[in-house]
C-alpha cells in the first residue's frame, strides 16, 4: 500500500448517533448476536454518524473477519483487491483483509451488518474465506437485506431485523455451523497471538498440515499471518484509544522491539505507529472498537452491555431526531 493510499480525513461536521468515544470519535451500536445465530455470528453492528451530503471524508477499512454490510444514503467508494468499487444503497459481503482498505464516503455514515465467524462465509454462501480476501461481492441477498431499511427505523430494530433475515436465510437452506477448529484458533488469536502454533495443534488434536489447510480456507491467510494480523490490530485499537488500558504493556511486549513493531505495522497499514496517530483514523476506530468489544467479552474480560474503557456512556442506541 502506497503512501498517497495512507492520508486520512473526515467531515468535520460528522455528528455521532449510535455513539462515541470520551473524544467524540464516531462508534457503533454493536453487540453479541442473538443466541441462535452464534454459531455462525460474531457480532452485529450499527453506525450512523450524520454530515452535509457533499461532505466528503476518507480513512480505511479493516476486517480480521468476513462482514455484511448495507450501506444506505451515502457514498462509499473502496479500493478492493479487484480494483475501485463504488456502493450505495447495496448490501455486500466483504472479505477478511491481508492489509488495511482505503475507503472514500460521502455523507457521513450509514451502515448496519454482521461480523461473521472463520468458516461461516463457506457455509452460508460456498465461497471460502481464501477467495475473497481483500474483496467485495454486491447484492448478495436480491436486494432483501437492503429494503429492511427504511427512513427513521430505530437503529437495535434494524439490527433485529437483519438478523431474522438471517435466521430465515438458514433455516430455509439447511445451513451447519462451520469448523469449531476455526473458532478455536480465533480465540487463540485473541488470547496469545504470540502462541506456538505448533501446540495449538498438538492441544487440538490436528497435524500442523491440517490446521494450516483449514486456517488458510477460513481465514484466507495462513496461521502464522492469522496471528501477526491479530498482533497488529490489537497495537492499533490501542493507539486508537479503543483497547484496555490494563493490557497496554502486554500489547507492546508482543513485539521483539520497536523495530519489529514498525515493520509489522507499517506491513498491514501502510504507515508507521506515529504516522497512524498523527493521520487521525476515525473511520478505523469505528472497526477496532468492535472488534475489541467482542475480543474481550470473549475472553470474559468485558461483560456485554457494561460500559467499555474507551466510551462515554453505556452501550444504548442514541435517541434518533
Amino acid at each position: 500500500m502506497g503512501k498517497d493510499n495512507t492520508q486520512t480525513s473526515e467531515p468535520a461536521t460528522l455528528q455521532p448517533k449510535t455513539g462515541s468515544t470520551k473524544d467524540g470519535v464516531p462508534l457503533a451500536f454493536n453487540r453479541p448476536p442473538s443466541e441462535d445465530l452464534e454459531p455462525w455470528l460474531g457480532r452485529v453492528m450499527v453506525a450512523i454518524a450524520d454530515a452535509p451530503n457533499d461532505d466528503v471524508g476518507d480513512g480505511l477499512l479493516c476486517n480480521d473477519a468476513g462482514y455484511v454490510r448495507t450501506a444506505v444514503e451515502v457514498d462509499w467508494t473502496v479500493e478492493t483487491a479487484d480494483g475501485k468499487m463504488a456502493i450505495r444503497d447495496q448490501s455486500f459481503l466483504c472479505g477478511q483483509h491481508s492489509k488495511a482498505m482505503p475507503l472514500k464516503f460521502k455523507g457521513g455514515i450509514k451502515v448496519a451488518g454482521f461480523k461473521l465467524k472463520p468458516g461461516a462465509m463457506q457455509v452460508l454462501w460456498g465461497i471460502p474465506d481464501g477467495k475473497m480476501l481483500d474483496r467485495i461481492t454486491v447484492d448478495i441477498d436480491g436486494g432483501e437485506l437492503t429494503e429492511l431499511y427504511h427512513d427513521g427505523i430505530d437503529p437495535e430494530d434494524w439490527l433485529l431485523a437483519i438478523e431474522n433475515w438471517l435466521r430465515h436465510y438458514i433455516a430455509r437452506n439447511g445451513i451447519a455451523p462451520p469448523d469449531p477448529l476455526s473458532q478455536k484458533f480465533e480465540l487463540a488469536s485473541f488470547a496469545d497471538p504470540n502462541q506456538s502454533i505448533t501446540d495449538f495443534a498438538d492441544e487440538n488434536g490436528v497435524t500442523a498440515r491440517t490446521l494450516q489447510r483449514v486456517i488458510k480456507r477460513d481465514f484466507g491467510l495462513t496461521p502464522k499471518q492469522v496471528m501477526r494480523r491479530a498482533r497488529t490490530l490489537d497495537l492499533a485499537a490501542r493507539l486508537c484509544g479503543v483497547a484496555d488500558e490494563e493490557e497496554e504493556e502486554d500489547i507492546y511486549l508482543r513485539f521483539f522491539d520497536q523495530s519489529h513493531q514498525i515493520r509489522e505495522f507499517t506491513a498491514f497499514f501502510g504507515m508507521t505507529p506515529r504516522e497512524f496517530i498523527e493521520g487521525g483514523q476515525h473511520l478505523l476506530t469505528l472497526s477496532l472498537e468492535i472488534r475489541q468489544a467482542r475480543r474481550l467479552e470473549t475472553l470474559h474480560r468485558l461483560d456485554p452491555g457494561a460500559i467499555r474503557p474507551w466510551m462515554r456512556e453505556p452501550v444504548i442506541v442514541a435517541p434518533q431526531p
